[in-house]
This record gives C-alpha cells, structure tokens and sequence, in this order.
C-alpha cells in the first residue's frame, strides 16, 4: 500500500523520509512543543473525494473514520484530558483518508471457510489466503491553538495474512487498519518522538476497558461509540461484517 499526500496537512515540508515495512509512513514531532499539551480534540475523520469514490457506502465509510477517530481518542486519553470537537483545546487532531483499497468479500468468505475449517482438522489454523486483501491511506496532523503544526504523519498499510482476519466486507481490513493508525499516531504523540520497534508495554485499565466496550475514560470519546469487545473479537474470527457488532455512538438529543 504506496504513501498518498492528500493535499489536506499545513505543511508537508517537515516529514522525514519514508519508513517503515508492515506500516510505511512519513514523520515530523515537535517534543519539546508538546511537553506542554494539557486538552485534546479530534475533529472528525473525512474521506479524500477519491478516497470516497472507491468505497460506495456512506455507512462503511462511517465505518472506518469512526473506528479511526475512537482508536486514537483512546489512546490519547492515557496522556492527556480529551475534549469534544467544539470546546477550546491546547492541541486539535485531524485525519483524511486518502486512499482505501477494498476487501474483497468474496475471496474473504473463501479465506474464511479455509482458515476456520482448518482449525477443525488441523492443531492450527491456516493463515489467510493472501488473495484480495484490503488497504488504508491516512495522513492527520496535530495543531495547537494557534493553528501551528506540531506532529504530522503520511501512513499506509496493506492487510496480510497474518494479523488481519478476513471479513466480508468492502471496508473488512480497512476498519482494521483504522484502528492500527489511530494507535501509531497516538503512540508518537504520547512519547512525542518519532516510536521505535514495537509498543511492548501493557495496555492501561482504561484503555483495556473502552477495549472490552466498557465506558470510556472521557465523555469525548463517546461521540465514536464504543469498541466491540469480545464479540467482536470472536464475529471477526468467524468473517462478519464489521457493522454486526460495531457500536455506534448514540445520537445526540434534540430538545
């Protein structure tokens, strides 16, 4: 899955030069400026118009940007104090998809009877079918309050055979993959430096909380609904629809 600027960060001056193999991606952190970081916001993932035109359902789009924005409103939460979109803030995020590439579902469904039809026969499953697998493209970027960028990143990925579980859905590995951004852009931000090798560390209460679909830690997060847990840990294992145990926030009341 190719890097893909979409036109939409402050600047792209600043990025470094690309890394990365599973997740490929283009970095700038300004530590020192974000030493100081108190309150966070997260306006809202979109979607490049390109980016829109390959998946047709607004709601799996929704889907993705959805799963994005939670993923990083809960790691964030471990540093800093989480606001919702219109409150003043020391520190905003915004995310774009730029690029998406659809799960193919039917190769997903195959992929699937294999993978879950060998565990009945064999002491393992076999891994995935490495046939019509998904893709994600996402830049974002943190700004302060005066509207000056602070930590930026470039980020794509392609599902593999190993770590993504097939599902059947266009968007199956892209609302994987979501959740895989939100958590390295976070990462980056919390330690504000550029992240070395693998996050080893232990997840925190809370954040095995919002995992398990408990309530998250600030009222914010709760505009991105509420993870899965471990039902949907187990409809992945089987190919379902993300949409099947997504929870989706409820709407605000209207007086």
């Amino acid at each position: 899955m190719p890097l893909k600027e979409g036109g939409t960060l402050t600047s792209y001056g600043n990025l470094g030069a690309p890394k990365g193999k599973l997740s490929k991606s283009r970095i700038y952190v300004e530590g020192q400026r974000l030493a100081a970081v108190k309150t966070v916001r997260i306006v809202p993932t979109a979607f490049t118009f390109s980016a829109a035109s390959r998946i047709r359902s607004e709601a799996d789009r929704s889907l993705v940007t959805n799963a994005l924005d939670r993923a990083l409103c809960v790691a964030l939460s471990d540093k800093y104090q989480m606001v919702s979109a219109g409150q003043p803030a020391d520190m905003t995020i915004r995310s774009v998809v730029t690029d998406i590439v659809p799960t193919n579902k039917a190769m997903a469904g195959v992929a699937t009877a294999v993978s879950v039809g060998s565990g009945f026969v064999l002491p393992v499953s076999v891994p995935r079918l490495p046939v019509g697998l998904g893709g994600l493209a996402v830049e974002a970027e943190a700004v302060d309050s005066g509207g000056a960028q602070r930590a930026a990143m470039v980020w794509a990925r392609g599902a593999n055979s190993i770590q993504n579980n097939p599902r059947v859905s266009e968007v199956g590995d892209a609302y994987s993959l979501a959740s895989t951004f939100g958590n390295d852009f976070s990462r980056m931000l919390i330690i504000g430096k550029e992240p070395k090798g693998l996050n080893l560390s232990l997840p925190s209460k809370q954040r095995m909380q919002s995992w398990l679909g408990g309530k998250p830690k600030y009222p914010a997060c709760g505009a991105f609904g509420r993870a899965p847990g471990l039902l949907g840990a187990v409809a992945a294992k089987y190919g379902a629809p993300p949409e099947w145990t997504d929870k989706k926030p409820k709407p605000a009341a209207t007086y």
